[in-house]
């Protein structure tokens, strides 16, 4: 039997970039709070401080919005 590759792997947690502001080229999606349609993607941009976080590229805005719910209310708890 062949054996898999890569059987003890490290799992990857996404980290989120840290920005000072949403580019100039990305649009606002209508009837989202925090999502942002950037080349061709969905991506959430959170306010937390003085900066926004930036989450991975989404194929569908939902699913980007959740990402911005979820950081809202880890930092509410953290803070």
């Amino acid at each position: 039997m062949k054996q898999l590759r890569h059987q003890n792997r490290p799992v990857i947690s996404y980290v989120p970039r840290v920005e000072p502001a949403p580019p100039d080229h990305a649009s606002k999606v209508d009837g989202f709070r925090d999502v942002w349609l950037l080349r061709g993607k969905y991506v959430a941009f959170v306010l937390m401080g003085s900066h926004f976080r930036r989450s991975q590229a989404f194929s569908v805005p939902e699913s980007a919005q959740r990402w911005a719910s979820q950081m809202r209310q880890e930092g509410e708890i953290e803070e």
